[in-house]
């Protein structure tokens, strides 16, 4: 249990931190499913109207969760892309996959929250934000893999990048059900293989 004790009454950046942490630590074990009033409290060792203050209504501290998630999700530690165009496309679909413990965990969370999100206008309105910014940055490795190779771009390079994004999504959603069958080394094998199916050498 996350036993920090609390700051003192005027340290509120101090005391938020001490929520995110009880936050994460929450989803981390139990997903959006788990997150309660009452388990972020139990997690910290205090009591549950102290939350109040910070957390008016269940959404108010799913928004805060979400902002949680993000700040972790951009800590992590990413894949060293081996060059540009299409190493650097296989190092931003690894980066998702959920090959080390660390990252399953963030992908349980994440994949948690989809439901929530689909029955929720904002949070989904965000959650298709989050998608449109992602497949940018995939479309811009795609941009370049194309222009690599020898007979130039002959596909629609956003479709492509749609197609990337639904793959890497697919491949975490069956590994979190089955990761008996898709251990680290067999993801990065469908990948490798899905790839080298885009941008034959």
């Amino acid at each position: 249990m996350y036993c920090s004790p609390m700051p003192a009454r005027g340290d509120h950046e101090a005391r938020r931190a001490d929520v995110s942490a009880a936050v994460w630590q929450v989803l981390a074990a139990r997903g959006f499913g788990g997150l309660t009033l009452r388990a972020v409290a139990a997690e910290m060792g205090v009591s549950t109207g102290l939350l109040t203050h910070y957390f008016p209504s269940k959404r108010a501290l799913v928004r805060h969760a979400v902002d949680v998630a993000e700040r972790h999700t951009d800590a992590r530690e990413r894949h060293a892309a081996a060059g540009e165009g299409r190493a650097a496309l296989r190092a931003a679909l690894l980066d998702v996959l959920p090959l080390t413990d660390e990252a399953t965990v963030m992908s349980r969370v994440w994949v948690g929250y989809w439901d929530g999100a689909l029955a929720d206008e904002e949070f989904a309105a965000d959650q298709r934000r989050r998608y449109d910014r992602w497949r940018a940055r995939l479309r811009s490795h795609v941009d370049v893999a194309l222009r690599a190779m020898p007979a130039g771009p002959d596909t629609d390079a956003d479709d492509l990048a749609a197609t990337c994004a639904a793959f890497a999504h697919g491949l975490v959603v069956q590994a979190l059900f089955d990761p008996a069958a898709f251990p680290a080394h067999r993801q990065v094998a469908l990948l490798d293989g899905f790839l080298t199916g885009l941008f034959p050498a």
